[in-house]
């Protein structure tokens, strides 16, 4: 199971996405009760707060294949410095965001604390996109896109070497679950790194159960910290519509948790992040409850 001591960590990013509010799901998080939810199943947990983000009306655009990119630099620098330190002083880091260009930062921390202590990093990232684009193949500019291939040593310079080293992770150290939406040129990239891939398609054939299942046996194997990388529109938007890049036929209610819960048992989660809750585009606050249901679930609470 994961550390007693739980340090949410809140990352109020939009500038890497497309949409408007996503900045404020950290909030919608908190008022879905995850403290409190957390502190019924015995941990002890602090909130460090959010890390402070200009608003996209002071930002300058940039590069148009790489939006707002010195701003996410910035605050990704103070996301890895807090995960760092959290995980240095031996609690476990709960990030919550915001977009998930949040990974760039929160990888970087993981893997610098990983990389002191010796120690190899294996990420489990649960998502309806690859987000495997570069600036080169990005339709959008939006770096939401970008994380992981940037974390795995592909893309931008600034963002490959940021936090001083490269890669992050090793593409064998990499799992994609749900993917569902994927653009032409992204394709190539996750050819070419070659990352461990589970689509909706092989989820449909094989159960979700078996799917994570045989992806933490295999890291358990390989790695020393497994990060959880959860953004919501891994689910279908009929489960949780508040995401700003929805695509249908996702994870439904009980796989999500069931994935969770399979995570739980394992015991081997050593952090976690929640991206791309958008209470602007939510109803009645359903999906930053039901996010918050998932990490109490990846914590260890159950049905009985």
């Amino acid at each position: 199971m994961p550390r007693e001591n739980i340090s949410i960590i809140g990352f109020p990013m939009d500038l890497g996405s497309g949409r408007r509010g996503v900045d404020m799901g950290p909030s919608a998080l908190r008022i879905a009760n995850i403290e409190k939810r957390l502190r019924s199943l015995g941990y002890k947990v602090e909130d460090l707060g959010d890390i402070k983000i200009k608003i996209m009306e002071r930002q300058k655009v940039g590069d148009p294949k790489l939006r707002y990119l010195n701003e996410v630099l910035k605050t990704s620098f103070t996301l890895a410095k807090t995960v760092e330190k959290v995980l240095d002083k031996g609690n476990f880091p709960l990030c919550i965001g915001g977009d998930h260009s949040m990974a760039i930062g929160t990888i970087a921390g993981i893997a610098a604390h990983c990389r002191k202590n010796k120690k190899s990093l294996g990420v489990i990232w649960i998502d309806a996109h690859a987000d495997m684009n570069t600036h080169e193949t990005t339709p959008s500019g939006n770096i939401h896109g970008m994380p992981l291939a940037a974390s795995m040593g592909l893309g931008h310079p600034s963002l490959v070497s940021f936090y001083g080293f490269k890669p992050k992770v090793k593409p064998e150290h990499c799992a994609l679950i749900g993917i569902r939406s994927v653009d032409n040129e992204e394709r190539k990239n996750i050819r070419k790194l070659n990352p461990t891939v589970f689509t909706m398609s092989d989820i449909d054939k094989l159960g979700i159960h078996r799917v994570i299942s045989r992806v933490l046996k295999q890291f358990r194997q390989q790695v020393d910290h497994i990060h959880i990388s959860f953004d919501v529109d891994s689910v279908d938007p009929s489960v949780a519509p508040g995401v700003g890049t929805p695509v249908k036929g996702g994870l439904n209610y009980r796989e999500a948790h069931l994935l969770m819960e399979t995570i739980a048992e394992c015991g081997c989660m050593s952090s976690l992040e929640i991206a791309e809750v958008n209470p602007i585009l939510d109803n009645h606050n359903t999906s930053a409850v039901f996010a918050a249901e998932l990490i109490a679930s990846s914590m260890g609470q159950r049905i009985l």
